[in-house]
């Protein structure tokens, strides 16, 4: 019986510390990746505006787990992604989990009028809760999310670029 106590309550102690250290991590988090394009923004804006246009540069849109209901609406893999907003210079999007949590997209767009280069830059963002496993997870985020993001800004410049 001591046993199962002890065991009990260091299983409490070990989650309260957890819970402890978790919560000094930001609630927050956000990836965010950029690319120079030397390309007229309203180019870039027609191939970043929409989930039709995604399939030119984000790898994966022309595979069979994903479907494009409307241009602002589509199931990409085990996410559902809606364009809330297409504006000029920002294109807003929510990204939805299997299970429900929520991820936030902003594609900015910035030209310099005095140049023909265009600074594009992707960002996710995710609210967090207090829950430690939520918060450790998180530190995988930049090297998941980051890498599929700077690879796709890249598929992005090469496409507007090649000409």
């Amino acid at each position: 019986m001591k046993l199962i106590k002890l065991a009990l309550v260091s299983i409490l102690i070990l989650f309260a510390i957890a819970t402890g250290i978790g919560l000094l991590f930001p609630a927050t988090v956000i990836v965010s990746r950029a690319v120079n394009i030397n390309a007229p923004k309203d180019t870039i804006y027609t191939l970043v505006k929409d989930l039709n246009g995604w399939k030119q540069w984000v790898n994966g849109m022309n595979e069979n787990n994903v479907t494009i209901e409307t241009p602002l609406k589509g199931q990409l893999g085990n996410s559902s992604v809606v364009i809330q907003s297409n504006q000029r210079d920002t294109i807003h999007s929510v990204w939805t989990g299997r299970k429900g949590d929520e991820q936030l997209s902003d594609i900015h767009l910035y030209h310099n009028n005095g140049q023909m280069e265009t600074v594009v830059q992707w960002e996710f963002r995710q609210e967090l809760s207090w829950y430690p496993w939520e918060r450790f997870g998180s530190m995988m985020n930049d090297k998941i999310l980051g890498t599929m993001m700077e690879k796709n800004l890249n598929n992005l410049k090469d496409l507007l670029e090649q000409h």
